[in-house]
């Protein structure tokens, strides 16, 4: 990192240590992330397994014509491959781990169809992770902490296609048509990924150990491309339950507050819960 001119507020010193004196956040980050992401699995699993009864019976109810769009919104949890230096050095000099970085958001999903099995797919999404984190190796004289916050907000736009595995239902006659009970689908997009990373708090001085205040930011945008693949249980003759999974390769160049840093990673894996309507 490159350091701006600040007010030096108190000087730092070596615990004495070692590195690894605050190892006990890492585990819990990654428990909480592997609970998190088992849940979400199990949940989609369940989607994907019909009741007998139910893969041998038509929708509930039926429409006038086959929609033709949905419109859906889900619950996202983003676990991030976080692989370039930029984690490899807040992980070391900081009590952060990479499961630190997992991210809560919200996706908007617009499809339309465009063959009987095939649906055109636009999705909008945002993810954001917030971390409070020390120096591992350095307290102040005062033997207080040297505490910072970390935050990297991530908002794939992307477009796409979706293809159905199974028909979407069936034609009873000219005016009626019987929604499946439930299907599965796999599909791929393009798009860009727009990011922003910021370091807000205390940081050390490792030449002069005086303790300053800063914060240092990058954002930038970079190209991605998804594969996904997910399930839809029809509620009723409009609404559906929706899940599933998408992994996204991606990375953005770094600002000048990051000048010796190699491309940040954003790529990951995005699990998704929400409802769509048809129309």
């Amino acid at each position: 990192m490159t350091r701006a001119t600040c007010q030096t507020t108190r000087s730092a010193r070596p615990t004495g240590s070692g590195r690894g004196t605050h190892q006990w956040s890492g585990p819990r980050g990654a428990t909480r992330a592997r609970r998190t992401s088992l849940w979400l699995a199990a949940v989609l699993a369940a989607m994907l397994t019909p009741a007998p009864a139910a893969a041998q019976q038509g929708g509930p109810g039926f429409l006038f014509r086959q929609p033709r769009v949905t419109l859906g919104i889900s619950a996202t949890y983003l676990v991030p491959r976080a692989s370039s230096d930029l984690y490899d050095f807040v992980t070391r000099e900081l009590t952060l781990d990479r499961s630190d970085f997992v991210a809560p958001g919200v996706r908007g999903d617009l499809a339309a169809r465009v063959a009987p099995r095939v649906d055109l797919l636009v999705s909008v999404a945002y993810v954001r992770s917030e971390t409070r984190s020390e120096f591992r190796d350095f307290v102040g004289e005062d033997d207080l902490a040297i505490a910072q916050t970390t935050t990297l907000r991530q908002t794939p736009v992307t477009v796409g296609a979706r293809y159905y595995l199974r028909e979407r239902g069936r034609a009873v006659s000219r005016f009626a048509w019987v929604p499946a009970r439930w299907n599965a689908y796999v599909g791929a997009a393009l798009g860009r990924t727009w990011y922003r990373f910021e370091q807000s708090g205390e940081f050390v001085d490792t030449g002069s150990l005086d303790i300053f205040f800063d914060t240092f930011t990058s954002s930038g945008s970079g190209g991605t491309l998804q594969v996904l693949g997910g399930a839809e249980v029809g509620l009723n003759n409009l609404l559906l339950l929706t899940g599933e999974a998408r992994y996204q390769w991606a990375d953005a160049p770094l600002g000048n507050d990051f000048v010796d840093f190699d491309d940040i990673d954003l790529s990951g894996l995005q699990l998704s819960l929400g409802f769509a309507v048809r129309f």
